[in-house]
């Protein structure tokens, strides 16, 4: 790492420490713990809320038709993958919201950061598009489905709309943030506008931006839910869809569960990301 990729990450820890005397110290409990005990404490609530759902179902407190026994959601999901259906709603669905997160982020990532670097272009672009975040799926869904049909377009384009606003805001935030002090050191070392930017301007953004990612992973999955509501013919969405028409409280619960689960997965991906494109950061680096 560079001498001005190093003033960069100490800059950047100094300004996430509550005082300039106190260090952002590791929390106390980890070493107690370790990472291994703090990962199996993070699940000790979820299976605990698992095992009193099995045994109040069982026990006949909670009927099959509100909330099935999770052993019965189980059987269904491995009758759903035996047959095929389950692994073939997934996978379009895991297709349609990476097609549309691609789309979405590189739409909010380039809009960021124009309008994080340009007061001019913050103030031709940014009211707009806090207008049009602040519409709702479902208020935008029909002038959608009239422009797009309901095909895998208006999916897609359901989710690329939702990822870009987090991203968007994350990006312009994460620029402007950036310690005006570094990006004069780095001109006072020779650096160019393409090297001052990818040196020293987004590696300082880079935490706020991979927020945004974090949460634009979140957004995906709500707006794909919504845009799987209305003519689909797969995907998850779909299979609630298709099960509520015959009161299949099993598979209903199964969708949820599967869309909690991603939600877990894609959130370890994003903290995997922060880890390795963070690795020079001090809050980053080696505690989490």
């Amino acid at each position: 790492m560079s001498n001005i990729e190093q003033t960069v990450a100490s800059a950047e820890f100094k300004q996430a420490s509550p005082t300039n005397g106190t260090a952002s110290a590791e929390r106390t409990d980890t070493p107690l713990l370790g990472k291994r005990g703090l990962l199996l404490l993070s699940w000790v609530a979820p299976a605990t809320l698992v095992i009193v759902w099995e045994i109040l179902a069982r026990a006949g407190w909670i009927s099959p038709q509100v909330l099935p026994a999770p052993s019965k959601v189980i059987s269904t999901a491995v009758k759903l993958t035996t047959n095929g259906g389950l692994p073939n709603d997934l996978g379009v669905s895991l297709l349609r919201a990476a097609a549309g997160f691609a789309i979405g982020g590189s739409v909010g990532f380039a809009l960021g950061t124009l309008v994080g670097f340009s007061r001019i272009a913050e103030a031709a672009i940014d009211r707009s598009v806090q207008m049009i975040r602040a519409i709702p799926f479902l208020a935008v869904l029909p002038l959608v489905i009239v422009w797009l049909g309901v095909g895998e377009a208006e999916k897609v384009f359901l989710v690329a709309l939702g990822v870009t606003f987090p991203i968007y805001i994350n990006t312009t935030l994460g620029i402007r943030q950036v310690d005006p002090k570094l990006i004069e050191l780095g001109r006072i070392q020779g650096l160019g506008s393409l090297e001052l930017i990818r040196r020293i301007v987004l590696p300082g953004a880079l935490p706020s931006i991979l927020t945004g990612v974090r949460y634009a992973l979140a957004t995906a999955w709500l707006a794909l839910v919504v845009a799987e509501t209305i003519g689909a013919q797969s995907g998850i969405g779909f299979l609630a869809m298709d099960a509520r028409e015959f009161l299949r409280t099993d598979v209903i619960v199964l969708t949820i569960v599967i869309y909690a689960l991603i939600g877990v997965a894609a959130d370890a991906i994003a903290r995997l990301l922060e880890r390795r494109l963070l690795a020079w950061h001090p809050n980053y680096g080696g505690g989490r």
